[in-house]
């Protein structure tokens, strides 16, 4: 396959982004590592932790881009059944804050879910790099890859993981040869659940579903099948509800909005958004964040780290990161567009909806908008495990859009 050689060199300015990206994290991290208060300076070693695994993560980087192509692919099942067993294994290890997601290496630990993302996503894509499969044939391949992952996630449990692993796979699906009406039967449920909490938006939604289903002439039965499922469930819903025990009520509600336990579940955003908030434009200077300083602020080194960017540089501050990761992801998915090999082009989907839903989410968090899950902001959260297999699976996608290696 002949290609511009313009587009087929290493792209350095991805790399450079994302080494930005890496720098601009160790040094949020060493102010979220260090307690200002008068003149008492107080400093853990997370930073100096993290910038170890900066540089062992692209030590890693180099010796990955020399690995033939051929190779890594030849790896993929051997690798995910591997990563099988380790998410099997972890839920018979020691608990730690009550989820079974770590295994200690003694020097580290290792997240098996967080690889279990980016293997699932490879295999789902070498699985439908086959020409003329059928609709069926792609979701019985989708679900066989996909379903032990989730459900081993899911039991940690690890609902942040699992539902960011979901949403890879769906845009995956989204951009196969899968009819995109099928994408939305098999999610429509889920809007009618959500939706039957409120008759006129319950109303306009099975409306439009209907009138969509229509538009695409699909079967009746389907079409039909479809309809009835998602009216069903307006009916359904408030009955499964109302027999929740109230305490269960509650946690579901906790997790949708955490404001309704300021106390408790609540308690890390409010915190977070009041941080923010504090920052106002120019922020409240490098170090000298109160809600970080006076410990107001929990996990301000990994979940919540975007607050820090927000107290102590600002608005400014935090649109100089968004910008830059900006930049980044579109220097990605411009690398992604031009693959012409469907394997390659499906696992490049679905390592950028990885990358920019993990940053949606975090981000949301910190701003009180989407429910506390515990998902790291990519490259810039203090963690060994997230940052080196986000930064593999980017020099992964630079690997497929480049001929020559790094050193050539």
């Amino acid at each position: 396959m002949d290609r511009n050689p313009r587009q087929s060199r290493f792209d350095v300015i991805l790399l450079s982004l994302m080494i930005l990206l890496m720098i601009f994290g160790v040094v949020m991290i060493y102010s979220a590592s260090t307690t200002k208060i008068g003149d008492v300076v107080e400093r853990e070693n997370y930073y100096l932790k993290q910038m170890i695994w900066v540089v062992c993560t692209l030590l890693a980087l180099l010796i990955f881009m020399q690995i033939p192509i051929a190779f890594i692919e030849a790896l993929i099942i051997p690798a995910y059944v591997i990563n099988m067993l380790l998410l099997l294994l972890v839920l018979f290890l020691p608990a730690i804050k009550g989820s079974h997601r770590w295994i200690n290496l003694g020097f580290a630990g290792f997240q098996p879910s967080e690889l279990a993302k980016i293997l699932t996503v490879l295999l789902l894509a070498k699985q439908l790099n086959v020409a003329h499969l059928t609709s069926l044939q792609i979701l019985k391949r989708a679900v066989s890859v996909t379903i032990l992952p989730l459900i081993l996630i899911l039991i940690e449990p690890d609902l942040g993981t699992a539902m960011t692993l979901t949403i890879c796979i769906f845009a995956v699906l989204a951009f196969s040869d899968l009819p995109f009406w099928v994408i939305v039967v098999i999610i429509s449920p889920l809007i009618s659940i959500i939706a039957s909490f409120n008759q006129y938006f319950f109303t306009v939604w099975i409306v439009g579903f209907t009138f969509y289903l229509v538009r695409k002439h699909i079967g009746i039965l389907i079409a039909g099948l479809s309809i009835l499922i998602n009216s069903a469930l307006y009916f359904l819903v408030p009955f499964v509800w109302s027999s929740l025990k109230t305490y269960q009520q509650n946690r579901i509600i906790t997790f949708i909005n955490p404001l309704h336990d300021p106390f408790g579940a609540g308690y890390q955003i409010i915190q977070a958004k009041i941080a923010i908030g504090s920052g106002g434009w120019f922020g409240k200077s490098f170090l000298m964040g109160s809600q970080k300083n006076l410990q107001f602020l929990p996990e301000h080194h990994t979940d919540f780290i975007f607050s820090v960017i927000g107290e102590e540089l600002g608005f400014f501050g935090c649109m100089f990161f968004l910008i830059i990761y900006f930049l980044f992801l579109l220097r990605l998915i411009s690398n992604i567009t031009r693959l012409k090999r469907k394997f390659m082009f499906y696992a490049g989907v679905g390592i950028a909806a990885n990358l920019i839903i993990m940053m949606f989410v975090n981000v949301g968090m910190n701003l009180g908008i989407v429910p506390a899950t515990g998902i790291p902001l990519p490259f810039i959260a203090y963690g060994g495990t997230n940052l080196l297999f986000n930064t593999l699976a980017v020099g992964l996608v630079m690997k497929f859009s480049a001929r020559k290696s790094l050193f050539e």
